[in-house]
């Protein structure tokens, strides 16, 4: 039998904050110019399926239109114990933030190859957060060097451990 404190104990971990999942994708296509946080307007089964770890947003991205910042192509999936309730797994869904930094990311976008891409879903207090990220392309010479760095700091990791 669970205790009060087993309790609290568990109801302190569902409200600590926790990556759902991350875009590593973002991280290999694009350079990472800046980072934002934002709110996301979800439906009643969507933030159930979202704390299963239910969501994609690999082929996703941010838009801005008439003021307003929407995330589109990402996938949450129905949820498992849903009724005839259960939401649009592809449906856009708005972002919150500030005006000011919708500003801030339209003024950003403008600029040649710059795009805003989901880098990560997080969980803060209850609330589902997405982390935004204002991104320019990279060429492949570019995802060629970055992965040459990669590969050299590993290398240059395991000799100091071998040393140790």
């Amino acid at each position: 039998m669970a205790t009060k404190t087993d309790a609290k104990a568990t109801k302190q971990e569902r409200r600590a904050d926790r990556v759902v999942t991350t875009n590593r994708r973002a991280f290999h296509e694009y350079f990472i110019v800046e980072r934002i946080e934002t709110g996301i307007v979800l439906s009643g089964t969507e933030i159930k399926s979202i704390r299963e770890g239910k969501i994609s947003i690999t082929e996703a991205y941010a838009r801005i239109d008439d003021g307003e910042l929407w995330l589109v192509g990402a996938r949450v999936s129905p949820y498992s114990h849903g009724s005839y309730t259960n939401h649009d797994p592809d449906r856009p869904r708005k972002l919150l933030a500030h005006r000011s930094q919708i500003q801030e990311l339209r003024s950003a976008i403008e600029q040649r190859g710059m795009t805003i891409v989901p880098l990560r879903v997080i969980l803060k207090q209850g609330k589902a957060k997405i982390e935004l990220g204002v991104a320019r392309g990279k060429k492949l010479y570019d995802k060629r060097a970055t992965e040459a760095d990669r590969e050299a700091n590993r290398d240059i990791q395991r000799e100091l451990r071998e040393r140790a």
